[in-house]
């Protein structure tokens, strides 16, 4: 494949364990099509680099962390937890970058940082074995439970299509600030998971998203008026096949990339760019994305963004 057509979209793509990273130096470190615009990007994708390098060079060409996290308030962070797997299995968030994003709260001065996912498999079990759990305590951050209903309120989704209303726990709820950190992995009911299926960790009652059109619904979730500051995907390593829980290291591509955007329609997007360059996937198939945009949760169209690409090394 010739670098020009490699390149031809918006997305980023940056697959590290396949091609060497030289190839991507131009393309990598040109921000979006128009030179005059010196505002703040609406999506940053790095590559090349360890999860905190990653992550803080992101949140520098976003203004830093102080942007979005403010002294003495409450955050959130939501990863992917869902499964008892280790890191190197990539089911679950890199436990480097939740660590990474702890410390910068901290920083910032946050009151309290809380971490949580409603887990498919035993909560405890995936809390220690992801290695979420540690790097959260170690960084000064709390990790709390999402396995039981009195955790979670009612809440109206009155953009919803097919969901109107479920429970979301209430760590969402009561916080001043939240990130979404979902992995990049392959899904064999959404196809893919990323930024907005990583939401069905926020609700109790799942069941319905999988009774009712699960990509609608996933869409629908979407609406919700509590977005996170930030939507920070975790492409270090990837699930490209037997997702979301896979079999073994086979599953697994290393890619050293990470993609960051409030917007996630477009981060989606341009995640799922970046995952066909491993696994093809049609956008098509990954139906909530689009039906997201027709929602107008965010935006498909990354060429009328402001995308700033970087290579690290």
């Amino acid at each position: 494949m010739k670098r020009r057509d490699f390149f031809k979209s918006a997305a980023v793509v940056g697959l590290a364990s396949v091609v060497k990273t030289s190839v991507f130096g131009s393309a990598l470190s040109t921000s979006s099509k128009n030179p005059a615009v010196t505002s703040e990007p609406d999506l940053v994708a790095v590559m090349g680099g360890e999860p905190e390098v990653m992550l803080l060079r992101a949140l520098k060409e976003l203004g830093g962390i102080k942007n979005f996290v403010k002294k003495g308030q409450k955050v959130v962070i939501k990863p992917n937890i869902g499964w008892d797997r280790a890191p190197e299995l990539a089911a679950n968030t890199n436990p480097e970058l939740i660590g990474a994003l702890v410390k910068q709260c901290k920083l910032a001065g946050a009151s309290e940082i809380i971490v949580f996912d409603h887990t498919c498999h035993d909560w405890k079990k995936s809390y220690k074995n992801s290695g979420i759990e540690d790097a959260v305590t170690a960084a000064g951050g709390k990790m709390v439970p999402g396995n039981d209903g009195s955790y979670y309120r009612d809440v109206e989704i009155p953009n919803g299509v097919k969901m109107k209303s479920n429970k979301i726990h209430q760590a969402i709820l009561d916080c001043d600030v939240w990130f979404n950190v979902p992995v990049l992995k392959h899904h064999g009911g959404a196809k893919n998971s990323i930024s907005m299926k990583n939401l069905m960790g926020i609700v109790w009652d799942r069941k319905t998203f999988h009774l009712n059109d699960l990509h609608q619904c996933i869409a629908d979730i979407a609406t919700h008026s509590k977005k996170p500051a930030l939507n920070i995907v975790d492409a270090y390593r990837i699930m490209k096949s037997n997702g979301p829980q896979g079999k073994s290291e086979a599953d697994v591509v290393m890619l050293k990339s990470l993609i960051v955007s409030p917007d996630f329609v477009a981060a989606d997007t341009a995640a799922l760019k970046l995952f066909s360059q491993v696994q093809p996937t049609d956008i098509n198939d990954v139906r909530h994305i689009g039906l997201a945009e027709k929602s107008h949760v965010g935006t498909m169209n990354l060429e009328k963004l402001n995308v700033k690409r970087i290579k690290l090394n």
